[in-house]
């Protein structure tokens, strides 16, 4: 017959098995058992004294809680989160449907742990998933094991890969301002413009696609982004603000584009202060994939420059800026970001252009030594003279 132990806080009884069993009152009045049984009597009994310590500390879980599938709690937390824009929730839901749910879908939120999410994201990197989207994955499945511990339903995240989150995109390449003029050149006229302010003005897409004929100031020679025209699934193409507070913006663009900019006004923008600066063939809102299809691919061929993104304009031109010397909040404000880190990686390539400048001249200054001295050949330059 089992043996029973009256205790001050929870109750312990020894199995026919021999092992021992522990049960406690919840918070909740609710009578649970220990989620294990324990080969002696004394490590049950110090399984019940933390747990009252637990209790009597606030930091009690329900274990009931965590048994939610995370494929449910994902969905809701996607739901549930004020104020995203349109294409961070079509993000969460690619990386949720593709990557999140076919492994985690089905499982209790409290029975994932740190060894699931280790084999998770391997798996996803052996099956050729980009490290970028794998890194974009891995923070939001943290992301919501933050709220699950949040909303106490688990006691610990179990996403503790160091560095998981990160991401090591490779160097997108840069064009020189012939490439840029190459290209320029070669694509439809009604583009030209477009390929000019996406560099000079680094401009992202659909800020550009969203410009009217009131945001441009060729007297003054700026550009007024104050919204961007992006695609939503099942809505089209939507007009919304920019990313962030940082994306609304004036941007001064260089003297050297503004012909240009005029020619466009007068032959190919709608018309009307509210008229779209850039628009189609039948005079409607740009589709980047039409875009890229129909025209960006052909003239990078016509062109002869090495197959680049349209986005890689942008990034021609944020370098472009670095290398003037422009100042962290500089380079900040005009590419429109609120934070420092897009920022200081222009900086950064700047300053390794530097180094790259620094150390060849330490080399050709090292090979001059090597060939004969340099001190001897100023003094005999000095007597010549």
């Amino acid at each position: 017959m089992a043996e029973k132990k009256k205790r001050r806080f929870g109750r312990i009884r020894k199995l026919p098995s021999g092992r021992y069993q522990a049960r406690y009152p919840g918070p909740d009045g609710i009578d649970r058992p220990a989620p294990d049984t324990f080969a002696t009597q004394k490590d049950a009994e110090r399984w019940l004294v933390l747990k009252e310590a637990e209790i009597l500390a606030g930091d009690w879980i329900d274990p009931d809680a965590g048994q939610v599938t995370f494929a449910d709690y994902a969905r809701a937390w996607i739901d549930e989160r004020p104020n995203l824009r349109p294409r961070t929730v079509e993000l969460y839901d690619y990386l949720f449907r593709l990557h999140l749910k076919p492994t985690f879908g089905d499982r209790a939120i409290a029975d994932i742990k740190d060894a699931h999410v280790r084999r998770w994201r391997k798996t996803l990197l052996d099956e050729g998933v980009s490290a970028v989207t794998v890194a974009k994955a891995y923070r939001l499945l943290k992301t919501i094991f933050n709220t699950a511990v949040d909303d106490m339903l688990i006691r610990r995240n179990p996403c503790r890969i160091k560095g998981g989150g990160q991401e090591t995109s490779p160097e997108r390449p840069v064009l020189t301002v012939p490439q840029v003029y190459a290209v320029a050149d070669a694509i439809e006229p009604r583009f030209r413009a477009l390929v000019l302010l996406a560099t000079f003005g680094s401009l992202r897409w659909g800020e550009l696609t969203a410009l009217r004929r009131k945001d441009l100031n060729l007297d003054t020679g700026t550009v007024r982004v104050e919204r961007q025209l992006i695609r939503i699934p099942g809505q089209g193409l939507v007009f919304t603000p920019p990313k962030s507070a940082a994306g609304k913006r004036t941007i001064v663009i260089p003297k050297l584009i503004v012909k240009d900019l005029r020619a466009h006004l007068r032959d190919f923008a709608q018309d009307g202060d509210d008229g779209l600066l850039f628009v189609g063939p039948d005079d409607g809102p740009l589709w980047n994939s039409n875009f890229n299809r129909r025209f960006w691919a052909k003239a990078l061929t016509k062109a002869g420059v090495p197959k680049v993104h349209f986005h890689d304009l942008r990034h021609t031109g944020n370098t472009l800026a670095a290398s003037t010397g422009a100042s962290l909040r500089e380079l900040m404000d005009r590419m429109g970001h609120s934070s420092t880190r897009a920022a200081i990686i222009y900086q950064h390539a700047t300053d390794e252009r530097r180094h790259q400048v620094a150390k060849q001249l330490d080399s050709l200054a090292r090979g001059q030594l090597k060939s004969g001295s340099g001190t001897q050949r100023a003094r005999k330059s000095a007597k010549a003279d």
